[in-house]
């Protein structure tokens, strides 16, 4: 390590002085600024500036907007500077700066000449730090409305399946009893007609219980969740689609579970809409420590740079939030005429489990 005198000390503070990112004001005891490094002038507008140099207390106060105390976000109540004797280690301010608008800063501010009252008021720019706070308010707050959804869908699934199902298959036993009894044919032809809307009703109903929480995803996993939903979609819709399956029945975390089996409905889904193909491929795999999700369609395509794809846009919009959920990456690729590659890549702990 290398070894610095004293003598050495006043250079190296000059240095941090000049060089730091860090506003750097220096005070005295009446709040008239003394000196002040680049980069608390580059903050400052020229009227400002000059009014400090000129002497003028309180000029700070021109570009201050408050700090934030413990009852309000901006105040000006008991402010930092109206305390000489009083040393504040880090607090929150904002300032109006030159050509950048308010700033949140974190100030500290202390005495360093006691004799003559000469404080150093220094500001650290917050605003990086704010915006990655935001960020990950916005993540966390997705995860729990992607998780209230979930659940919900989860409770109306069980709740069309346990309850109302089986009441509508109760129904279908009596109207089937009836028509062994003695009854008028017209009456007969009618049960008949009920019986067959019902059926109908109840196909439908089971339909809706498993595309809105499929039982298969939670008790059995992608692979048999995804040839549950296939088999229903070549059955409704004739798309057929060629499934590889490379997970040997590894289970994931339900979180991840769930994201990649909701992207994968909506890029079947979109390609059953809008790419006019009779089949497709999925493949999902693990490569790498990464869960790999992959469908690919050879059919009309679209220009990916377009911010209005056919449609509202809001399923891509979507799918892309569920792989930022489970620190996933969703490309796409697609081009007009040449058909749509879908791949998701979520990072998975070794061994295929996630925590």
């Amino acid at each position: 390590m290398t070894q610095f005198s004293k003598e050495n000390l006043p250079s190296l503070l000059m240095n941090l002085y000049g060089n730091s990112n860090e506003a750097i004001f220096f005070f005295d005891r009446d709040g008239k600024v003394l000196t002040m490094n680049t980069a608390a002038e580059e903050i400052i507008d020229k009227d400002v500036y000059e009014q400090m140099m000129a002497g003028s207390a309180g000029a700070i106060c021109k570009i201050c907007r408050g700090y934030t105390s413990s009852d309000e976000l901006l105040t000006c109540e008991a402010c930092y500077m109206s305390k000489p004797d009083i040393d504040i280690s880090s607090f929150q301010v904002y300032f109006d700066t030159k050509g950048r608008g308010v700033i949140p800063y974190t100030g500290s501010i202390q005495t360093i000449d006691q004799e003559s009252g000469i404080r150093v008021f220094m500001l650290r720019d917050l605003t990086q730090q704010f915006k990655t706070q935001e960020e990950l308010n916005q993540k966390l707050m997705m995860k729990r409305v992607i998780k209230a959804q979930e659940d919900e869908r989860k409770r109306i699934s069980r709740e069309l399946h346990d309850s109302v199902a089986q009441e509508m298959l109760s129904s279908l036993v009596d109207l089937r009893v009836l028509k062994y009894m003695n009854i008028d044919e017209e009456v007969l032809k009618k049960v008949q007609q009920t019986e067959g809307s019902l059926m109908r009703l109840l196909d439908d109903i089971r339909h809706l219980s498993v595309e809105l929480r499929p039982a298969t995803l939670d008790d059995l996993g992608l692979e048999a969740a995804f040839r549950t939903h296939f088999k229903w979609i070549e059955k409704n819709y004739g798309l057929i689609i060629h499934f590889h399956p490379e997970l040997e029945s590894k289970r994931y975390g339900g979180e991840i579970e769930t994201v990649v089996y909701r992207i994968c409905q909506e890029s079947v889904f979109n390609a059953l809409k809008y790419a006019e193909v009779d089949e497709l491929v999925v493949r999902l795999y693990e490569a790498d420590g990464s869960l790999h999700l992959l469908v690919a369609d050879e059919g009309k395509g679209f220009e990916v740079k377009n911010t209005d794809p056919k449609g509202t846009g809001l399923g891509l919009y979507s799918m892309k939030e569920r792989a930022e959920l489970v620190d996933g990456n969703l490309h796409i690729r697609s081009e007009l005429g040449k058909g749509t590659v879908i791949q998701l890549e979520v990072p998975v702990v070794e061994g295929g489990e996630s925590e």
